[in-house]
């Protein structure tokens, strides 16, 4: 105690937050389930490759990774995946299907084995692809969404509901492989299937909807031979956004929608707890669970507004009770203990087990067990530990700022923060706006090592929550329709403008940095205003026409129809809102950082954006790594890119961070 704090510049900070340590941290538990009585998950590994690990909890509390390098738990479908993979109890012993990333099949796996393929691989474009498994072993099938390509283009491509034999027979023979729905639409979720084994529920949407504008319920009859029959659609709509669905174990037929502006919980289509907060999110992800029905008939959910919390909603009152504990952010993956056990019969017991992945401002993402019958909540795995002192952690506030037309802005300040420094008295700190990917998304309030690696250095973090973020109601998701590249960018710059006005951030020292969607937004940020002194632009779009007529993924094909408005209608609006129309504009010094296997947001955008800049004598790097598709996950991969912004911000704004190699600026 007493020590003496120095007097440092801003960015100059002596921190033990290395680019290192973050990059150890990336990434977070997902996809939790139960086998039997126990708890399993996919867990990231940075320092294998960004591989994706199938990690058991023993019922004595042990944990393994059951499936080594080079196994890699991941679906590609729709690009972001989904579930990857179900278990089950099976006399006795754990059976497991799961996804691997390499060759994208299915596989069966019992622990003390070896894995053995339960789908072909087909040599047509992006192949056969599976996404949440559902493991009928009574009838020996896995059912689960196929994502099947028909030729060689990005959306040449169907997606049915299939099923799978458990014994290996359609390994070698796609004929072997049963189609449960008729494709008639372009996008599905996974089929749950009714307590009594007589109905089954799924999503479905179609082209230029996103799910989060409309997707419909389709409930359809299970023959005894398993066959569907029936199907029709019984809730949602193209204006009405269905996020899940699944069955009470009393047979009732649950969904979140956002009919009334908010994703609210509906049993058999009347609302059980009707609130202005969300109890649903964008299906990003196929397989993202807000709501899990226990054998009781009460509902485990993730809630909120601007969060979410983990409670229990008793759908006869309304009443929801959350979870105690430093939790302040619960991801969109539960489970529930034996929720799926055969033909709705109650498990033995334990029937009160709720599992989460819930986060904070001072603890990474964990992996968490709520007792309903008690109340408790308890972390059982991925369990945080302070990797540095946590007098080093970012300390945040959630503001709300006020944007053009006087519109609320939503944002998450990390001012900089340091035990044992601080800035001369008449310095203001640089700030660094983060603008998210989605742009359907929201940034969450949690412990992120990527911002105490700056933060803890003496710069500044505001993350921007823009208009066109879930979390805050339909009307506030829609204020982007139309509007990307113009509100986003508005709603972060009057984020950035009011901290330098109220004496927060140092006017002449603003950066803006994002990436994928976010990136889109930094760089149309440096083309249309003047509020930067430069920016980092990661894995991003910067060509829309180019972008919407066949240089990314099926999923998101059409996305810019409902973003910027139909191409056909409003071709002027694509290149006039283009920072790669616009590379006259750019001044500011920039880092563009690059996946070259990234098929949503490929290299070619940034290659021609480039070609834009030449002989600009615009101050700029380009760095491209092997073997990075969208989203980093190797570790050496986020240490490099880590510094390189780092050492970005140390020239343009006169700091000097030790430690920290020089990144190469061309003009």
């Amino acid at each position: 105690m007493g020590e003496t704090v120095q007097t440092l510049p801003y960015g100059s900070w002596p921190s033990p937050i290395s680019a290192a340590l973050a990059a150890a941290h990336d990434g977070h538990p997902e996809y939790v389930g139960f086998v039997g009585d126990e708890v399993w998950w996919t867990e990231p590994r940075p320092a294998e490759g960004g591989r994706r690990t199938l990690v058991r909890r023993h019922a004595d509390g042990g944990e393994e990774s059951v499936l080594p390098a080079p196994w890699n738990v991941r679906s590609r479908v729709i690009e972001y995946g989904g579930q990857p993979w179900a278990g089950t109890v099976v006399d006795g012993e754990p059976l497991v299907v799961f996804v691997n990333f390499a060759d994208q099949r299915l596989y069966r796996y019992r622990p003390g084995g070896e894995p053995l393929p339960l789908t072909p691989v087909s040599p047509v474009g992006g192949g056969l692809r599976w996404a949440e498994p559902q493991l009928l072993p009574g009838r020996g099938e896995v059912w689960c969404v196929l994502e099947e390509f028909t030729g060689d283009g990005p959306t040449d491509v169907r997606r049915v509901l299939a099923a799978v034999p458990l014994d290996g027979s359609a390994a070698q023979d796609r004929d072997a492989v049963r189609e449960l729905s008729d494709g008639r639409h372009r996008f599905v979720t996974g089929p749950r299937l009714s307590p009594d084994g007589r109905s089954v529920a799924w999503l479905a949407w179609d082209h230029p909807r996103m799910p989060w504008d409309g997707t419909e319920v389709v409930l359809a009859s299970v023959a005894e031979d398993g066959t569907f029959h029936r199907a029709r659609t019984v809730a949602g709509g193209p204006e009405e956004s269905v996020a899940q669905v699944d069955w009470s174990a009393d047979g009732r037929l649950l969904y979140a929608s956002d009919r009334t502006g908010w994703w609210n919980l509906y049993r058999d289509g009347e609302p059980v707890c009707p609130r202005e907060e969300e109890f649903g999110g964008p299906l990003w992800k196929l397989g993202h669970r807000w709501f899990a029905p226990l054998h009781n008939g009460l509902i485990a959910v993730v809630h909120g507004r601007g969060a979410a919390a983990l409670g229990v909603l008793d759908p006869e009152t309304g009443e929801v009770v959350d979870a105690a504990g430093p939790w302040t952010e619960f991801s969109p993956t539960l489970a529930a203990h034996g929720e799926r056990s055969e033909m709705g019969v109650p498990p033995s017991g334990g029937w009160g087990r709720v599992v989460a992945v819930g986060a904070g401002p001072r603890s990474a993402h964990e992996v968490v067990e709520l007792d309903t019958r008690t109340g408790r909540a308890h972390v059982i795995g991925a369990e945080h530990h302070d990797a540095v002192d946590p007098a080093y952690y970012p300390e945040p506030q959630i503001r709300t700022f006020t944007g053009p037309d006087g519109r609320d802005v939503h944002a998450h300040v990390y001012p900089p923060h340091h035990p044992g420094c601080a800035a001369p008295a008449d310095e203001l700190p640089p700030y660094v706006v983060w603008a998210h990917g989605g742009p359907t998304g929201r940034s969450p309030l949690v412990l992120d090592l990527e911002i105490a690696y700056f933060t803890s250095r003496g710069i500044g973090v505001a993350e921007v929550n823009y208009g066109g973020s879930t979390g805050y109601g339909r009307e506030y998701r829609d204020r982007l329709r139309e509007q990307w590249g113009v509100v986003d960018v508005e709603d972060c710059a009057a984020v950035a403008l009011a901290l330098a006005d109220e004496g927060t951030a140092d006017r002449a020292r603003l950066a803006v940095r994002g990436g994928s969607a976010g990136g889109w937004t930094a760089a149309a940020s440096l083309a249309s205003t003047d509020v930067y002194a430069c920016g980092t632009i990661i894995y991003p779009i910067l060509d829309l026409a180019g972008w919407a007529s066949g240089e990314t993924h099926d999923f998101e094909s059409q996305y810019l129809e409902g973003l910027v408005g139909p191409l056909a209608e409003v071709p002027a609006r694509y290149a006039e809102r283009s920072p790669t129309e616009h590379a006259d504009r750019i001044t500011a010094p920039f880092l563009l950082l690059q996946g070259l296997d990234d098929v949503i947001c490929p290299p070619v955008q940034c290659e021609r954006f480039l070609a834009r800049m030449q002989g600009r004598g615009v101050p700029h790097a380009y760095i491209a790594f092997e073997g990075e598709g969208h989203g980093f996950r190797r570790a050496d991969t986020t240490i490099r890119a880590l510094q390189a912004e780092l050492s970005l911000y140390a020239q343009v704004f006169g700091l000097n961070p030790p430690g920290i190699p020089t990144l190469e600026l061309s003009k």
